[in-house]
Parts: structure tokens; C-alpha cells; sequence
């Protein structure tokens, strides 16, 4: 995680100071780039604690489909008790009660995020050919036309951005298979939370890739991280300046159980991170 820890390190001391949505202020800088072989090792951060399993939740509930809240909190907790909170709990709470979603105690409605997006894309054409799955097409295709440049999964639907609690931050991604049949995967995010939300996105798109490479038969190759518009809120920087003192650890492993060859077929049990040590958690408020 030394790229990162750089890229963190770079925005607070080179970054520019901006207004932001939420009004707390920010001290960004405009388009960075982050590789990660992970062939070699798993990109979990170690200079803080990562959220592993809400790492993992949260893909498994894209990958379902659902912008139902509390169905995150029942894949998390195993059960949507209005109690155990996610972390989209407050955009639910929040954008989701704005736009006049169902806020109750089993049910909270986020819009047409990425799950919808990425299982259920509805276009113009939608009468004759119903929804488009990205997820199951690009992998129909990585499998059929590896050397394809058309691997691509949006959750940037324009037309839906105004139902959405939370317009999507990490908006693309495109798969790339090697000649030696490795899988890349290279993702733009338009916007990120540099200390509390980039380490979870690296994360989850490393076990996206490790996902997809194993149900497509390939080789797991680097994932790739594009940033637009890289940010500290200006209430982290003491949590940022505590983390940069801290030197990282080993990297740890991904291990996923071989068995499963169905991208639908994963469940919280399939995953464990081997050999992951780290710091203690940095508490930060999340922006709203």
C-alpha cells in the first residue's frame, strides 16, 4: 500500500483547498494513478484497521442487485435489524428519505445505485429487450473474446442520477486480458475520500478482479486505480497526519475458495484474508 500512502501523502501536502457538497472543505488534487500487482499480495491497508467485512458486504450486495439498505445490513449482520447500521446507512437516512424512499425498519431504498446499474440496466430499448446485467455479459465475453477493448461495466447512468441517494464515485471499469492470460482491471473514480474511502475501494475492486479472474479461468493480474477528484476533508487531516506516521506492514494474502465458478455463487464465507495484520482503527466522521 506505499502507492497509496504516497497519493495521501501527496494530496495533503500539494493539494489545493475547495468547497465542497457537504461543507466541510476539502484539500484535493486533480487525477492520480495507483497500480497494484496483485499477483504478488493483497492491497489491504495496514497503517489503519480495514473494514474487511463491510468490504466484502458491500460487493456482494452490488453484485445481488439490490439498493435496498438494510439488505446490506442482513448480508453484514444477518439481519436487517434496524440497530446494526452499514455504511450506507446515512445516506439512506439522509438522500434516501429526501427523495421520498421508504425509510422503515426492514426497508430503506437508496435509488437506482450501482447494483441496479451494474445487474439492471435499463436503456431506451428496454421494452424489447428488457434489462442489461453488465456483470454477466462482460464475463460471457471475457471468457468468448478475451482480447475484446469493449470489457467495460458503468454506474454512471445519466438518466438515473437524479433518483439516486448517492451518485456513484467509482463511475467505471474496464477488464484487459494479458497475452501470458492475466486479468487487469483499471477503474475511474470521479471522486474520493483519500483517508476513509479509497483503502476500502482498492479493496473491493482487488476482490472483484481475483473474483472474475476465477470464474473466467484466468490468472489474476494488477488492478489499476484512476482518481479524478482525490480529497482530504479538511476535519481529517490530523487522522491523515497520525496514519502517515505509521509504517506499513506485510501485505497479507487473498484466499477464495476454489470451488465456486458462477459470480452469483459467492458468499461471505468464500474469502479469507490470510496473514493480515495492522494498526488500530482511525475514527473520522464520514461527510454526508
Amino acid at each position: 500500500m506505499k502507492q497509496y500512502l504516497q497519493a495521501l501523502e501527496d494530496v495533503l501536502q500539494n493539494g489545493d483547498v475547495r468547497d465542497d457538497r457537504t461543507g466541510t472543505g476539502t484539500i484535493g488534487i486533480f487525477g492520480t494513478q495507483q497500480r497494484y500487482d496483485l499477483s504478488k499480495s493483497f492491497p489491504a491497508v495496514t497503517t489503519k484497521k480495514l473494514a474487511w467485512k463491510s468490504v466484502l458486504s458491500e460487493l456482494l450486495w452490488f453484485l445481488e442487485g439490490s439498493t435496498d439498505e438494510r439488505r446490506l445490513a442482513e448480508i453484514l449482520h444477518g439481519t436487517r435489524d434496524i440497530n446494526k447500521r452499514t455504511i450506507w446507512t446515512d445516506n439512506a437516512n439522509a438522500q434516501g428519505v429526501a427523495l421520498g424512499y421508504e425509510n422503515t425498519d426492514t426497508v430503506k431504498k437508496l435509488g437506482p445505485i450501482y447494483g441496479k446499474q451494474w445487474r439492471s440496466w435499463v436503456g431506451a430499448d428496454y421494452l424489447r429487450h428488457g434489462a442489461y446485467d453488465q456483470i454477466k455479459t462482460t464475463i460471457n465475453n471475457l471468457k468468448n473474446d478475451p482480447f475484446s477493448r469493449r470489457h467495460i461495466i458503468s454506474a454512471w447512468n445519466v438518466a438515473d442520477i437524479k433518483d439516486m441517494a448517492l451518485p456513484p464515485c467509482h463511475i467505471m471499469m474496464q477488464f484487459y486480458v494479458t497475452p501470458d492470460g492475466k486479468l487487469d482491471l483499471l477503474m475511474y473514480q470521479r471522486s474520493a475520500d483519500m483517508f476513509l474511502g479509497v483503502p476500502f475501494n482498492i479493496a473491493s475492486y482487488s476482490v472483484l478482479l481475483q473474483m472474475v479472474a476465477q470464474v473466467t479461468n484466468l490468472k489474476v493480474g494488477t488492478f489499476i486505480h484512476n482518481i479524478g477528484d482525490a480529497h482530504i476533508y479538511l476535519n481529517h487531516r490530523d487522522q491523515v497526519n497520525e496514519q502517515l506516521a505509521r509504517a506499513p506492514m506485510k501485505a497479507p494474502q487473498l484466499k477464495i475458495n476454489p470451488l465456486i465458478t458462477e459470480i452469483d455463487g459467492f458468499v461471505m464465507d468464500d474469502f479469507e484474508l490470510v496473514g493480515y495484520e495492522s494498526y488500530a482503527s482511525i475514527k473520522a466522521p464520514m461527510a454526508v
